[in-house]
């Protein structure tokens, strides 16, 4: 059987954590959970109002020195109530159950070494969906922060090797 549940966590790596608050021993934690995918929304940029910007350095600078991209920000109208956003759009992580994983589970590791493994293994952690879609004019940077703000901290295990270029949340 497939079965679909929903859990309050910080983020995907923190469902280990939180099924293990609720008393499910390692071994079944591992045999149940195949994958977990956390989600948070930022707010849509008004596609009635929408305007090219160049976010600041300092914002950008916590994600990414990467400053390609179509940035926009809404200036304000009529349709979105003059705020610049009109409804909201998903930023995600997918946490994978993989061997290596499970055997970090099974050893009882924290969120943080079970993120690092999943980072080292592929996961693109939320943050870096949100840089994706602020890329492409969906929403604002400031709203990928703003989401962001409490867990964003240098990522120095990255693959990528740059720890100015890579940020990660971490619960």
């Amino acid at each position: 059987h497939l079965v679909l549940a929903t859990l309050h966590t910080n983020d995907a790596p923190g469902a280990v954590a939180r099924l293990r608050d609720f008393g499910c021993p390692n071994f079944a934690i591992n045999a149940a959970v195949l994958c977990v995918l956390a989600q948070r929304l930022v707010r849509r940029v008004c596609a009635d109002c929408a305007q090219p910007y160049e976010p600041s350095s300092a914002v950008l600078q916590r994600l990414t020195n990467d400053r390609t991209g179509q940035f926009r920000r809404g200036a304000g109208c009529r349709r979105c109530l003059n705020s610049g956003f009109r409804g909201r759009v998903g930023v995600y992580e997918m946490f994978r159950m993989s061997p290596t994983i499970q055997l970090a589970v099974e050893r009882n590791a924290s969120t943080a070494v079970l993120r690092q493994e999943a980072i080292r293994e592929g996961m693109r952690a939320m943050w870096q969906d949100g840089v994706e879609k602020a890329r492409v004019g969906l929403t604002t940077v400031e709203e990928v922060v703003a989401v962001a703000a409490a867990t964003l901290e240098p990522d120095t295990a990255h693959p990528a090797g740059d720890a100015i270029d890579t940020m990660r949340i971490s619960a």
